[in-house]
């Protein structure tokens, strides 16, 4: 999965804790690369108990990890891992580019 903003794919992780960052956007689970963390308007969802932006969303439910709150996602805010992108020039998804790295290596035009 991209990074939502810039469209950034994760490479190898090195040893250690990773330095992208998971966010919950209109309750849709978002990945956040390390340089647009260093942005203060992420716009991503924040806990209504506690205001805390550190959620996580699994199975149709969204769940705050600072304060344990959990609620039911709503269908109708639900966006597929593409749309979670912001901005026109997002990247094709990663099944198009398996796709073309498959046509690469097998020599398929």
């Amino acid at each position: 999965m991209p990074c939502y903003r810039c469209g950034a794919r994760q490479t190898d992780p090195v040893r250690g804790a990773s330095p992208w960052k998971r966010g919950v956007r209109r309750e849709t689970q978002v990945l956040i690369c390390p340089d647009c963390q260093r942005l203060h308007d992420l716009d991503l969802d924040a806990c209504h108990t506690c205001a805390s932006t550190a959620l996580i969303c699994r199975l149709g439910e969204v769940e705050c990890r600072s304060c344990g709150s959990v609620w039911m996602a709503r269908a109708d805010t639900l966006m597929s891992p593409d749309e979670a992108m912001v901005g026109s020039g997002a990247p094709p998804g990663l099944s198009a580019e398996v796709e073309a790295a498959l046509n690469r290596v097998l020599g398929r035009a």
